[in-house]
């Protein structure tokens, strides 16, 4: 096995592995927060260990749509995983696609599981999947104005080429366009992943629930990849959030030892981001629905100033 193949396993792994524990930290580190005693950190591996174990109930209404979305969302979370650096600074398949190639996959991944919510002819399925689209259309634009700012202080929209630039000029983390584009990033993960204060994704009342609405007819082995491929999707935008404004901890080559200490380094960053969530959704409280897109259009503001504080400055 090659080097690059071996790293493509060995990332492709770690996503895997990492997703699920991430979101198992945030479920334990909010319940902490608000003193209760909340689920255990591996509390997401059960889950998922149940769900494939169970069977399932598909609707009688349901086309190949319904059966291949859990699939679709699975894989294009996981594929926008690989064209990400992680450990090192270069990226599996960066060579495959860069900033674009990453929010069209999520895109494409977000887009299915819309029409897997409206292939049931549930009206729960058309109000959340009405809803994901309404969010989507705002959050992309933030998230490519973002990126682009970043990418143009590297010349490049490869990730990779962006996380080796970032880790020779750190400094530039501190410069007000960085910090502007990092903020409104912050927004884009919040809202992507269906947090406090755009999303609630521990309910299941018809008057807030978004995610949670598109995939109430979904159960077993299809729930338990819809569920893995979201914590895939939340650990993708985290990536890109800590390794493209914070790269400390990248190495340049790949090696056993360089890639346990970047594993060590990027669990503490995305331990420190995930706290940052936590903070968020414990001191807010869930926004009506049609005061998220004034939460969106400030990231949006964020980032178009970012960009064009880049050109000045």
């Amino acid at each position: 096995m090659t080097e690059a193949a071996l790293e493509a396993v060995v990332q492709f792994l770690l996503l895997l592995a990492v997703s699920p524990l991430i979101t198992g930290f945030i479920r334990t580190l909010k319940a902490r927060f608000q003193t209760r005693r909340g689920p255990g950190v591996l509390q997401p591996y059960r889950d998922l260990h149940k769900l494939f174990r169970k069977g399932m109930v598909i609707p009688e209404t349901a086309s190949w749509l319904f059966a291949a979305t859990p699939y679709i969302v699975f894989s294009t979370a996981a594929l926008a995983g690989l064209m990400l650096p992680m450990l090192s600074t270069s990226a599996p398949l960066g060579l495959f696609g860069g900033v674009l190639a990453v929010v069209y996959l999520l895109g494409l991944g977000r887009f299915f599981l819309a029409l897997g919510g409206l292939d049931t002819g549930s009206s729960f399925g058309g109000l959340g999947s009405s809803r994901e689209m309404t969010i989507s259309a705002l959050t992309e634009p933030a998230m490519m104005l973002a990126v682009f700012t970043v990418a143009i202080g590297a010349s490049s929209t490869s990730l990779s080429e962006i996380a080796r630039v970032a880790v020779g000029q750190q400094w530039r983390f501190v410069a007000p366009s960085q910090m502007l584009a990092f903020a409104a990033l912050f927004v884009v993960l919040i809202a992507e992943t269906g947090r406090i204060p755009v999303d609630n994704p521990a309910t299941h009342l018809e008057l807030t629930m978004i995610h949670e609405a598109m995939i109430l007819e979904y159960s077993g082995p299809y729930l338990a990849l819809i569920e893995w491929g979201a914590w895939i999707k939340q650990l993708v935008l985290m990536l890109l959030l800590v390794n493209s404004f914070w790269p400390y901890g990248l190495q340049a080559g790949w090696s056993l030892a360089d890639a346990a200490a970047s594993l060590g380094i990027l669990l503490m960053k995305l331990a420190a981001l995930s706290g940052c969530i936590v903070l968020v959704e414990t001191t807010n409280a869930k926004m009506r629905l049609f005061r998220v897109p004034e939460l969106l259009a400030a990231a949006f503001t964020l980032a178009a100033l970012a960009l064009v504080s880049t050109f000045l400055f």
